[in-house]
């Protein structure tokens, strides 16, 4: 195969589509929250779970998720479901 190398043009008509796109997804985030899905990747960083722990959860019921061949994803809101239904408020007596 042989080597491509795109001139400065096309690299700056690339770009510029780029940051149109990037627009756009970052408006359409702003108008649907509730539509903002993560990886099981950014999952295991953002609850700092193991894979394990992430996998028991979606046997068992305990986090919503969304499977795409071997790709999982979960929504933001049903984290936060989650977070919020297994919140322990502090009793001050």
């Amino acid at each position: 195969m042989p080597y491509y190398e795109p001139n400065e043009k096309t690299l700056l008509d690339i770009k510029e589509q780029l940051t149109e796109l990037k627009a756009i997804l970052t408006k359409k985030q702003l108008l649907h929250p509730d539509d903002l899905f993560c990886d099981n990747e950014e999952f295991l960083k953002m609850m700092k779970i193991s894979r394990r722990t992430s996998q028991f959860w979606r046997n068992t019921g305990i986090i919503k998720f969304i499977q795409i061949g071997n790709k999982i994803y979960f929504r933001l809101k049903d984290i936060q479901e989650l977070l919020n239904k297994n919140y322990k408020s502090v009793s001050k007596d």
